[in-house]
C-alpha cells in the first residue's frame, strides 16, 4: 500500500496565496513607509512611529495596507476561536488606519475631537498588537483540524515570534519614561512597532505554509494483487 500526496483543492491554494500576500504586505509595510518617505522628502529622516506616516505623503500606503489586511482578517475563516479573533483583529487594523495618531503639534492647537481620535488610535493599536501575540502563542501552536500538531521546532518559532511581539510592546510602553529628546533621537516606538510587525508577518507566513501542507491529504493507493487463478470448468 503506497501513499501519494494529493494536490490541494483550488480553494486551499487561493486562500494560501491570499495569506502569503497579506503576510508579505505586513512585512513590507514598515520598509515601504520608511524608505518611501525618505525618497519623497529626499531627507534621511525617521518619524517617531509607523502611525506617524499617516500625516505624510505615505498616508495612502499606510491606510490602504492596513485596510487590506483588515478586510482579509475579517473575511478569513478557519475554526473557532480563530474566526472571532481574526475578525476582531481586522476591525482593529481598520480602526488604526482610519483613526490617525496625534501629530507633533502642541496639544493646545488640537481640538478635543482630534485628541479623542488619537486615543482611539492608541488603544486600537495596543489591542491589535496584543492580539497578534495571542495568534502566535496560542492559535498557531495548536494541532490542525485533523489533529496533527505542529513540529516542535515550528512551535518554538511561533512562540519566539509571540515573545518578540510582547517584548516590543513592553519596551514601547517603557520608552514613555525616557526624556522627550531621547525618544526623538532613538525613535524607540518606531523600532518596537517594526519589530512586532516583522515577527507576526514571519509567523503568519510560516502558518500559511503549514496550513497548505495540512491540506495535502495523502491518498492511499493499493497495488494490484496477483491475478486470480482461473476456475476449472466441471465437465
Amino acid at each position: 500500500m503506497n501513499r501519494i500526496a494529493r494536490k490541494p483543492p483550488q480553494d486551499a491554494l487561493t486562500v494560501r496565496r491570499l495569506r502569503l500576500g497579506i503576510g508579505a504586505v505586513g512585512i513590507a509595510l514598515p520598509i515601504v513607509l520608511v524608505v518611501g518617505h525618505i525618497v519623497m522628502t529626499r531627507r534621511p529622516m525617521l518619524l517617531n512611529s509607523l502611525s506617524g506616516y499617516y500625516h505624510t505623503e505615505m498616508r495612502d500606503v499606510f491606510v490602504g495596507s492596513l485596510c487590506a489586511i483588515g478586510v482579509f482578517l475579517i473575511s478569513y475563516r478557519y475554526r473557532w476561536p480563530d474566526d472571532l479573533l481574526s475578525t476582531l483583529a481586522g476591525l482593529l487594523a481598520i480602526t488604526v488606519a482610519l483613526f490617525p495618531t496625534a501629530t507633533d503639534a502642541p496639544v493646545s492647537a488640537a481640538s478635543a475631537t482630534h485628541q479623542w481620535i488619537a486615543v482611539v488610535h492608541q488603544i486600537s493599536a495596543a489591542a491589535l498588537f496584543a492580539l497578534l501575540a495571542v495568534f502566535c502563542l496560542f492559535l498557531f501552536t495548536r494541532p490542525d483540524r485533523v489533529g496533527v500538531p505542529p513540529r516542535p521546532s515550528v512551535n518554538r518559532f511561533y512562540r519566539t515570534c509571540g515573545g518578540l511581539i510582547l517584548l516590543a510592546i513592553a519596551l514601547a510602553l517603557a520608552s514613555n519614561a525616557l526624556p522627550h529628546d531621547v525618544r526623538d533621537t532613538l525613535k524607540p516606538l518606531l523600532w518596537c512597532e517594526a519589530a512586532a510587525v516583522f515577527a507576526f508577518g514571519a509567523a503568519w507566513l510560516a502558518k500559511s505554509d503549514a496550513l497548505l501542507r495540512a491540506s495535502e491529504i495523502p491518498e492511499v493507493v493499493t497495488p494490484p494483487g496477483p491475478a486470480a487463478a482461473p476456475v476449472a470448468e466441471i465437465a
